[in-house]
């Protein structure tokens, strides 16, 4: 195994080094690079990544960790879309997969609502939509200023997501737990966005005859925010386009006890994909050593899952949850504990002793703080 390493900017940096804490305590057989692309690395060489990067890493690495992007330094953020939206487009992730799991009764902030209910997973379109990066300002700083943002969906990009979903469905193991059909919900909004959306209705319905072993069902996207409040035991899987994903994701965040312990991966079968927290890189919290690196650390399970180690995944996972019912958290889910010793809770429920797992310097870089 090969893994490429990406701390970026503010926690990032931090919760990745518990992330690869817990990597070294699990012994395997793994070859790390750290690479120190963030907005130190664009402000001291001009370059957000260089050139070739990507394909470096498609054609060197097995699976990319990363952290998170953003510095008040560099304030259009170009440095952060250059590094994730390209990992995203040049290595063609077109999967983001963001599960919703709650690890214990008492981070869910429903009232009635238990742990068992909050498990599904967010299949978010990860290449087109409004993030696709077209579009145009005319008559900029005038009364008559007009900003356009293209949305591009294409049948390609919303029929091989849904396939995904899908796919993901058939194997989800809340379902076979419970001994019931799995559920796959789409969520858009075809009433008013008739040609995007409309795609989106038509494909989604299309593909899911071809799996007759789901239920199938449909949303508007703001339906589906009242229903992940209301009701999110009836969700099992749910997929989405580019915005809506990105919104509904960090609904789902909330749920499971906030953005500390989200995980997501930026996913296609068989190819280099990048996992990372989904929290972003909070630079009023660096430095402080108080974010929570559970949200990475669960990145890294499920990193390992896609690598054919859900054995690993799973330890990492019960590890987490071991440390949440014991109060081992940092202060955002009630605890006393700093990253790092949240870091090293983990590493303890795993049986291991603590390890930086940093591996080799970053090129080009002091080694990463």
């Amino acid at each position: 195994m090969r893994l490429a390493v990406v701390p970026g900017d503010g926690i990032g940096v931090e919760t990745t080094r518990e992330a690869l804490k817990v990597l070294g305590a699990m012994e395997l057989e793994i070859g790390i690079e750290v690479f120190p692309w963030g907005a130190d690395h664009f402000l001291k060489t001009g370059e957000a990544v260089p050139e070739g990067a990507f394909d470096m890493l498609a054609r060197d690495f097995d699976a990319v960790l990363a952290g998170a992007f953003g510095d008040p330094r560099v304030p259009d953020g170009r440095h952060a879309d250059e590094i994730l939206l390209g990992l995203r487009r040049h290595l063609d992730l077109f999967a983001n997969v963001r599960p919703v799991r709650a690890l214990h009764d008492s981070v869910v902030p429903l009232r009635n609502a238990r742990a068992s209910d909050v498990d599904f997973v967010l299949f978010r379109e990860n290449t087109e939509g409004a993030y696709s990066g077209r579009g145009r300002v005319a008559g900029e700083g005038t009364p008559d200023e007009e900003a356009i943002e293209e949305d591009v969906t294409t049948r390609r990009g919303v029929e091989r997501i849904c396939r995904a979903a899908f796919t993901f469905a058939e194997v989800f193991d809340k379902a076979l737990r419970l001994g019931r059909r799995p559920r796959v919900l789409m969520a858009d909004k075809h009433n008013v966005q008739k040609r995007g959306g409309g795609l989106w209705h038509r494909v989604f319905f299309e593909v899911a005859t071809t799996f007759p072993s789901c239920e199938t069902r449909h949303l508007f996207a703001d339906a589906l925010a009242h229903e992940m409040v209301r009701d999110p035991a009836s969700l099992d899987v749910v997929v989405t386009n580019n915005l809506f994903g990105d919104v509904l994701s960090d609904l789902g965040a909330a749920l499971q006890g906030g953005l500390g312990l989200a995980p997501s991966g930026n996913v296609h079968a068989g190819r280099t994909s990048v996992f990372e927290p989904v929290h972003g890189s909070a630079p009023d919290l660096a430095g402080k050593g108080i974010a929570n690196p559970f949200g990475s650390i669960r990145s890294l399970g499920m990193l390992l899952a896609h690598l054919g180690r859900a054995d690993l995944a799973e330890r990492v996972e019960r590890a987490v949850a071991a440390c949440i019912a014991a109060g081992e958290t940092t202060r955002d889910l009630g605890g006393r504990l700093s990253t790092s010793d949240a870091g090293d809770a983990v590493v303890a429920r795993l049986g291991g002793r603590t390890a930086t797992g940093l591996g080799r310097a970053p090129r080009g870089s002091a080694p990463a703080r």
